[in-house]
């Protein structure tokens, strides 16, 4: 097993960042557009020379840009699978999977990834699932120490991804092979990532276990992602977090917050009650909104706010779709959302 180490400064697209890929892990890269994801793939594979920073494979340096190091992409053993399988069109299946200089035992891998059937086929004669599992078999018969997934399974419809998703679990969890996964795909960090970073403009937002950034995420994308509330600010004598505009919100503390820290509240769509004029009574929290968009979610309707005076999304709210009737609510509203203070937690920031 090798573990993955990186430090990648690019400076004309604004990144910067350092991180580990522990052994035989698989590390999910987050972030909006534009935040430096593929950038973090390049630079691994070999594609994108850093103007300061290393990568290393093990005991093995494949960039060092002080050392002058620099080892082309063909020979870093180095797998990167991205959203197009890049299939050569006049070469079959099995050609494909034998073509890479360091192509080993091209029909096992094909068998491993369920398409040994498919061996004797054309390019233009597989789907789109297909051609992402001839795609995965070409990358891993070149036996490569770190494979690099690009949103590989962004363009398959959902039967297809689910069957990919399996077979990249069995492969990379049998063979303890070290991952870096970018995705925007909620099912591919809960299904097959064991840690993750978030990036926003170029840096690390945060860092931690998917199922810690999924339950209780500290960065503004983390929070859209897992489809949580965030709200920044400093955490006040009385233990409620303030925020730049002076609303206080109330909520249980985590045992690491202490007055005069930079924290974040966070509480689920689903807790939030709305109101068209300001509740009294109960709710401890009530924040003036302005309505953005309104959105079906099955049974629920979610209504998202417009952004926060600091920047941070909007937040949301999950109301019935009998509520939603009642109030008759349109984008450009103003309108109260209201949480109880017990369905607040409030967290340190990264």
């Amino acid at each position: 097993m090798t573990g993955i180490s990186v430090r990648a400064a690019v400076e004309n697209r604004g990144v910067d960042v350092e991180f580990e890929v522990g052994a035989g892990q698989v590390l999910a890269v987050l972030g909006p557009n534009g935040a430096g994801k593929s950038t973090v793939l390049h630079v691994i594979a070999g594609l994108l020379r850093p103007d300061a920073g290393f990568v290393r494979v093990g005991e093995r340096v494949l960039t060092d840009v002080g050392s002058g190091i620099h080892i082309a992409t063909h020979d870093r053993r180095v797998g990167l699978l991205m959203q197009d399988p890049l299939l050569f069109p006049h070469l079959s299946v099995a050609a494909n999977v034998a073509f890479p200089p360091r192509s080993r035992r091209p029909a096992h891998w094909l068998t491993e990834v369920d398409a040994a059937e498919l061996a004797s086929r054309m390019p233009r004669q597989l789907s789109g699932g297909q051609a992402q599992r001839v795609a995965l078999a070409r990358a891993l018969a070149a036996e490569p120490d770190v494979l690099l997934l690009d949103e590989p399974l962004a363009g398959l419809d959902v039967a297809a991804a689910t069957a990919a998703r399996k077979v990249l679990r069995k492969v990379l969890v049998r063979d303890d092979r070290s991952a870096v996964m970018v995705t925007h795909d909620i099912l591919d960090v809960l299904t097959l990532a064991d840690r993750v970073i978030v990036l926003e403009s170029g840096r690390v937002a945060e860092t931690g276990s998917a199922a810690a950034i999924l339950a209780t995420p500290r960065s503004r994308f983390g929070a859209r992602f897992a489809g949580v509330n965030l709200v920044n600010g400093v955490v006040g004598a009385d233990g409620a977090l303030r925020t730049r505009t002076g609303m206080s919100w109330h909520g249980e503390r985590a045992a690491d917050v202490v007055a005069g820290d930079s924290a974040v509240a966070l509480f689920y769509p689903a807790a939030v009650a709305v109101y068209r004029d300001r509740p009294r009574g109960s709710p401890r929290n009530t924040v003036e909104v302005t309505v953005a968009e309104l959105d079906s979610r099955g049974p629920a309707i979610r209504v998202r706010a417009e952004d926060q005076p600091d920047g941070a999304p909007g937040l949301a709210a999950d109301i019935t779709t009998e509520a939603a009737a009642e109030l008759r609510l349109t984008p450009g509203e103003r309108i109260y959302f209201a949480v109880k203070a017990q369905e607040v937690a409030i967290h340190p920031s990264p």
